[in-house]
């Protein structure tokens, strides 16, 4: 009786297991999807990943538009990142090492986005970090957005670019190349390249008018403190502490 005990809870925890899988593939698919219906992505451009309770991945198949993606395509990748699991035809990113260091480098990252979007990417090929504190929304949810120092997209040469500002940033800006954010799970990670775009185009519009007015610091540090109420890495204070 034991053991057929052990076998129903068995049956039980990996029947749960894979209706988790597959709701984080429709996700995968979602997120794709909103990327691709913004302009965040264009053609087979960008890459999703989300880490698995047994420290294996999902991520998205190389060559797929972000818009075209089913749950089917989504594969499994293990915990060294250079092997992939299931029988389907598709192969992950090339991009994988970036953000399999993500992952290695800090605990508390649960998923990965990678896009293009276009007023950040701009700010990404002009050089120009968004490390300015004059909407207090990025301040509290997104922090101070470095520039990473180039390297050829599918190297391993991004992961080490990167790895030197994980541990202080939420969102990169790539050096001609895109954008980078961090989250717990996917939402959040989504929802940070939504917010480093929709800052990008404030910024840039502000410029025009005589450029961004920063927050009084007081009140940068209310902010911050709010953005750690909310469970944020780094609200926002890598500028300061220069």
């Amino acid at each position: 009786m034991a053991k057929d005990e052990d076998i129903r809870i068995y049956e039980a925890t990996k029947r749960k297991q894979v209706d988790k899988e597959h709701r984080l593939k429709e996700e995968i698919c979602e997120i794709g999807k909103k990327l691709w219906l913004l302009g965040f992505v264009a053609g087979n451009d960008g890459n999703i990943s989300v880490r698995l309770d047994d420290g294996t991945f999902l991520t998205t198949p190389s060559g797929v538009s972000k818009g075209d993606m089913t749950p089917d395509m989504i594969i499994r990748v293990n915990s060294i990142g250079g092997f992939y699991e299931g029988d389907n035809e598709y192969k992950p990113s090339s991009e994988f090492k970036m953000h399999l260091r993500c992952y290695q480098t800090r605990d508390d990252i649960g998923a990965v986005v990678h896009a293009h979007p276009p007023y950040a990417t701009a700010f990404a090929g002009a050089n120009v970090p968004l490390d300015q504190y004059g909407l207090s929304e990025t301040v509290m949810c997104l922090g101070s957005v470095p520039v990473t120092p180039f390297a050829v997209p599918g190297t391993s040469g991004v992961a080490d670019s990167i790895e030197p500002y994980l541990c202080d940033h939420d969102a990169l800006l790539l050096m001609n190349h895109g954008a980078l954010t961090l989250g717990r799970d996917l939402t959040q990670a989504y929802y940070r390249m939504e917010t480093l775009e929709h800052t990008a185009k404030i910024t840039h519009a502000a410029i025009a008018l005589g450029g961004l007015k920063e927050i009084p610091r007081d009140k940068i540090d209310e902010c911050c403190e709010i953005g750690r109420n909310m469970g944020i890495r780094n609200p926002g204070y890598v500028k300061y502490r220069q």
